[in-house]
């Protein structure tokens, strides 16, 4: 990979991390339409820790409050259950109870991950299943956004809805779906205003992405993307990620989400088009499939 596409790869994957319209999804097919050969797994996996970076940056206080506020209430619970006593005085308090939601909302896509390793790092990545989850996943959004009521905000999350929406965050482990595309579209379900169901949705993606980051750092440099190829893609990605937070946030505020749903179908249709006039092949032309060794990777791979 030349540094050039290395650019333009981190460009796609910030500009398409946050917005529903899936950031692996584009990371495949980008190098397609220009003849460059799939990156793989393992690149995806990486540079989005730059996208990462950009969340817990800009949502640095909010994470620092929460991260205090459920190690306080994990030590609390703890003393209970080792002095085996009742619990000592206090109760959870929202930013404690966050931390422990998305904890639990993690979980699904760790199982789902080991489940189907080999599918989502080889089969899923096939063009005609990422065309056909790019128009699916938009009519479900759009439904999301009209059926649903609006009027919870982030502080109102429950048990049930961390549940929920790590459920349907699992689902993102196919390219194409787009992570953030499915948590919003399951806490619109839920009731949830767009804006919450967007802030949920950047903070969830924290404890997944950055895991299956770390765990696939050791796969640079040894496939056809060398390392500085990948550093420069994670730093634009950060770069233009953070710039993307701060923009969709805003456009939420009064804008619904039909211009992404118009996005995606239209993508997807052109996908369809493509590979039926024979221009692009549905399978990757240069995939570079992450060693066995990366197996631990998957639990908290999202395909954004």
């Amino acid at each position: 990979m030349s540094y050039f596409e290395a650019v333009i790869l981190g460009i796609v994957q910030g500009l398409t991390e946050f917005l529903p319209i899936s950031s692996s999804g584009h990371l495949r097919i980008v190098p397609e339409l220009f003849g460059w050969g799939d990156p793989g797994a393992s690149f995806t996996a990486v540079i989005q820790l730059g996208t990462m970076a950009a969340v817990v940056i800009y949502f640095w206080s909010d994470l620092w409050r929460i991260t205090m506020a459920w190690f306080a209430d994990a030590w609390r619970v703890g003393r209970s259950l080792v002095g085996r006593r009742k619990l000592p005085e206090g109760r959870s308090t929202d930013d404690a109870r966050m931390g422990w939601y998305l904890i639990v909302a993690t979980i699904p896509i760790s199982i789902f991950g080991l489940a189907f390793k080999d599918q989502i790092e080889n089969g899923a990545r096939d063009l005609r299943l990422i065309s056909a989850t790019l128009i699916v996943g938009g009519l479900i959004l759009l439904w999301a956004d009209k059926v649903g009521k609006r009027t919870k905000e982030i502080e109102h999350v429950s048990t049930k809805d961390g549940v929920t929406i790590g459920v349907a965050q699992s689902l993102a482990l196919v390219p194409g779906v787009s992570r953030s595309g499915a948590t919003i579209s399951a806490g619109l379900f839920l009731g949830f205003t767009r804006e919450a169901a967007a802030r949920f949705s950047f903070l969830l993606s924290i404890p997944a992405v950055v895991l299956s980051g770390v765990f696939s750092l050791k796969d640079v440099g040894t496939c056809s993307v060398g390392a500085g190829p990948t550093i420069v893609a994670t730093v634009v990605s950060f770069v233009v990620g953070f710039a993307a937070i701060a923009w969709f946030l805003k456009f939420l505020t009064g804008h619904s989400f039909v211009p992404f749903v118009i996005y995606r179908v239209g993508l997807g249709v052109l996908l369809i088009v493509l590979l039926a006039a024979g221009t692009i092949d549905a399978k990757p032309t240069d995939a570079c499939i992450a060693p066995s060794s990366s197996a631990a990777a998957a639990p908290a791979a999202p395909q954004h």
